[in-house]
C-alpha cells in the first residue's frame, strides 16, 4: 500500500521565527554552508570553536543543525549540538528548540533521551506533545503514546491522525478503527492523512464494506483529488478482489501516476485476469521496474512462465533495470516450464552483473534447478550461496529433496540445519513430513510430528495433519488415518480432505474416498480436485456408470477442471499443448504424426503378444 505517513511523523512541525532575518556573522555562515554540502560533521565541530571563543548559534541556525541531524540519523552529531546548547547556557532551551531535541532524538530511535527533553520542558505548546507522540508512535511503543495522548490537554487533527496509524502500522486494526471513529464523532477537521490509518486497516482486513465507507467518506471530504489517497483505495479495492470497483475508481481519477496503473495491474495479475493486465500495462505511459514485475510475476503464477520470459527479454531490451522480485519471479517462470536453460542463462546474468541475490532470489535458484532436474546444482547454490543460519534457505532445499524422494537426504539435511543453529519453523515440518511421506519413512514421520510441539512449541496446523494423514494413507494404515482424524483438535479443513481422498485413490478405497469427497465438495464445490479423484477411483475400479454421474454432476454444477499444460522446447521457441489442442499452427502435421505412432504402438503390442 502506498505510504500514508501522518504529517506529525515526516515532518518537523516547529514554527519559524516571523522576523525578517538578519545578516549572519561569516563563521555562522561557514556552518550553514556546511550543512547545505551535506557535510555535518564539520558543521558540528565548528560548533568547539565557538564555544571557545563564548559564541553561541542562533536559535534558528541550530534549529536548522539539529533538523539535519534528524533528517540523517546522525545521533552522534546531534548529541554534540545538544551538548553545545548545554556548554553555552541553555541546559534548559526554550520550547522551539526542545523541540527540535525532541524531534533529532526520536527520528534516531532515543526515545528516553527524547523523553528527557520533553519532561525538563518548563513550557510546552501542542506541537511539543505532537512530537513525543509522533516519536513514541514512529518506533512502535503504542502503550507509551497511548499515556501519553491521554494526558494530552489538548489534541488536533494530527494527534488522532498519529493515534490511527500508529494502531494500523502495528497490527491493533480495533483499537485504529476505535480511534478513527472517536476521531470523527468530534468533529475536527480532518485532512488528507486523517484516512491513512484507516486504509491500511482496509488492506489488511479486506473488508468490503469498510472500504466502500471509507471511500465514500473521502469522497465527501474532498480529498479523491489527492493521488497517494486514490491510489490508496484502488489498493484496498484490489486487495478485497474488487476489481469492478477498482477499475471505476482508476478511471475516475483525475491524475494517475505510475503507482495508480501499477497497482492496477498488479491486481488483474493476482486475481487471474491476466489479459485485462498486460492491456493495461501497454496504455501505461510511464513504466517503472515494478511495473514490469507485477506483470511478469503474473503470469509466471498463472501457469504462463513462457509469456513471462518473453516479457522478461524485452524489458531488456529496453533497459530496465530488474529487482530482486523480477529475478525470482523470471526464476520462478522457469521452473514452471521446466525450462532449465532460460534458468541457467539468469543465474549466468546475476553472476555476470556481480548481483547480490537475496533469500527470495537463493530460494527460487534452488526451487528452478530441482523442478528442472538438476538437484545436485540446486544444493550446490545452497552450499555457495545461502546463509546457514537463513530458515527459508533449509525449507527450500529440504523441499527440492522430498520433491525427488530423497526422504533419506531430506532428514539428514534437517540434522544439519539444527547443527547449524538455524531453528526450525512450521513450515520445515511441512516439507519434512512431506519428504518422509514420499519415501514411506513412516516412523521417523511420526517422530517429527510428535516433536515438533514437544521440542519446539509449535502447534500443529491444518496443513501438519494434512501432510500426517498423507504419510499414514500412502502407508495403507488407514486405522491410524481415522484415529488422527478423530483427534484433530479442530474440524478438517480441505487440505485434510484433499489428503485424504488423493490416499483412498491410491489405495482404491472407495467407501472412505466418497466420505472425503463430500465433505470436500461441500467445502469447496466449485473446485475440481474432490470431482476428478472420485471421478479417478471409480475409474481404476472400472465403475464407469459412477464415472459419468460425477462428469455430469460437474457439469450441472458448472465446475471445471483446470486444463493439464506440456511445453515442449524447440529451437529456442518454447510450444505449450493441452488435451484435444487444436490452437498449434501445426497441428495438423503434430495429430497424424500421432496417429502413426499409436497405429506403430498397437503393431507392436500385437507383434509381443503373438511371440509369446
Amino acid at each position: 500500500m502506498p505510504s500514508l505517513s501522518s504529517p506529525n511523523l515526516n515532518f518537523s512541525p516547529f514554527r519559524t521565527n516571523p522576523r525578517k532575518p538578519r545578516r549572519r556573522p561569516c563563521l555562522v555562515e561557514a556552518i550553514v554552508k556546511l550543512c547545505k554540502k551535506n557535510k555535518l560533521n564539520e558543521a558540528v565541530s565548528s560548533l568547539e570553536n565557538l564555544a571557545r571563543r563564548g559564541l553561541r548559534l542562533d536559535s534558528r541556525t541550530l534549529a536548522s543543525l539539529l533538523q539535519h541531524c534528524a533528517d540523517s540519523r546522525a545521533l552522534r552529531e546531534g548529541k554534540r549540538v545538544h551538548l553545545h546548547l548545554k556548554l553555552t547556557g541553555l541546559k534548559r532551551p526554550g520550547t522551539f528548540l526542545s523541540n527540535h531535541l525532541i524531534n533529532m532524538y526520536a527520528k534516531c530511535g532515543k526515545e528516553v533521551e527524547a523523553r528527557k527533553v520533553f519532561d525538563k520542558m518548563s513550557a510546552r505548546n501542542l506541537y511539543s506533545w505532537n512530537n513525543m507522540l509522533s516519536g513514541y508512535a514512529k518506533l512502535g511503543m503504542i502503550k507509551p503514546a497511548r499515556k501519553l495522548f491521554d494526558k494530552m490537554p489538548e489534541k488536533d487533527v494530527v494527534s488522532w491522525n498519529t493515534m490511527v496509524i500508529a494502531h494500523a502500522q502495528c497490527g491493533y486494526w480495533d483499537e485504529a478503527l476505535r480511534f478513527y471513529s472517536e476521531f470523527r464523532q468530534l468533529g475536527i477537521q480532518c485532512n488528507g492523512f486523517s484516512f491513512a490509518g484507516v486504509l491500511t486497516v482496509c488492506v489488511k482486513l479486506k473488508e468490503v464494506g469498510l472500504t466502500r465507507q471509507v471511500h465514500g467518506q473521502i469522497l465527501v471530504a474532498g480529498f479523491l483529488s489527492n493521488v497517494v489517497l486514490s491510489s490508496s483505495v484502488l489498493d484496498a479495492y484490489v486487495k478485497c478482489g474488487l476489481m469492478g470497483d477498482a477499475r471505476k475508481s482508476f478511471d475516475e481519477m483525475s491524475a494517475r501516476d505510475v503507482l495508480a496503473w501499477t497497482t492496477m495491474v498488479s491486481g488483474y495479475a493476482k486475481w487471474g485476469d491476466m489479459k485485462s493486465a498486460n492491456e493495461l500495462f501497454v496504455e501505461m505511459p510511464e513504466k517503472n521496474p515494478v511495473s514490469w514485475t507485477a506483470l511478469i510475476s503474473g503470469y509466471a503464477r498463472n501457469g504462463m512462465g513462457h509469456k513471462a520470459l518473453e516479457l522478461f527479454t524485452k524489458m531488456m531490451l529496453f533497459h530496465v533495470r530488474p529487482d530482486q522480485f523480477t529475478f525470482s519471479s523470471c526464476l520462478c517462470a522457469c521452473a514452471s516450464i521446466a525450462s532449465l536453460k532460460h534458468g541457467k542463462q539468469i543465474h549466468a546474468y546475476l553472476l555476470r552483473i556481480n548481483f547480490q541475490p537475496n533469500t527470495i532470489v537463493v530460494s527460487a535458484l534452488i526451487d528452478m534447478y530441482s523442478k528442472c532436474g538438476s538437484l545436485g546444482i540446486g544444493r550446490k547454490v545452497f552450499d555457495l550461496m545461502g546463509n546457514k543460519l537463513d530458515v527459508v534457505l533449509w525449507n527450500t532445499t529440504i523441499s527440492a529433496l522430498a520433491q525427488h524422494g530423497c526422504g533419506e537426504e531430506a532428514i539428514q539435511m534437517l540434522d544439519d540445519m539444527v547443527r547449524s543453529g538455524a531453528k526450525p519453523d512450521k513450515i520445515t515440518f511441512v516439507v519434512i513430513l512431506n519428504a518422509c511421506s514420499h519415501s514411506g519413512l513412516v516412523q521417523q514421520g511420526l517422530n517429527f510430528f510428535e516433536s515438533m510441539s514437544c521440542d519446539y512449541g509449535i502447534v500443529p496446523s491444518q496443513e501438519h495433519y494434512a501432510c500426517l494423514i498423507d504419510l499414514l494413507g500412502r502407508a495403507g494404515c488407514f486405522e491410524e488415518v481415522m484415529d488422527q482424524l478423530e483427534k484433530m483438535p479442530y474440524k478438517p479443513d480441505d487440505r485434510v480432505w484433499n489428503a485424504l481422498l488423493g490416499v483412498c485413490r491410491i489405495h482404491g478405497n472407495i467407501e472412505l474416498g466418497r466420505k472425503a469427497a463430500e465433505r470436500l465438495i461441500e467445502l469447496e464445490p466449485q473446485s475440481s480436485a474432490a470431482y476428478v479423484l472420485l471421478s479417478s477411483i471409480y475409474a481404476v475400479l472400472g465403475r464407469w456408470e459412477s464415472v459419468q454421474k460425477v462428469r455430469q454432476l460437474m457439469n450441472e454444477r458448472q465446475v471445471k477442471k483446470e486444463r493439464a499444460i506440456s511445453w515442449l522446447e524447440i529451437e529456442n521457441k518454447v510450444h505449450s499443448f493441452s488435451v484435444s489442442d487444436s490452437s498449434h499452427p501445426l497441428k495438423e502435421q503434430i495429430y497424424s504424426v500421432l496417429e502413426q505412432l499409436a497405429g506403430q504402438m498397437e503393431e507392436d503390442a500385437s507383434l509381443f503378444i503373438a511371440q509369446r
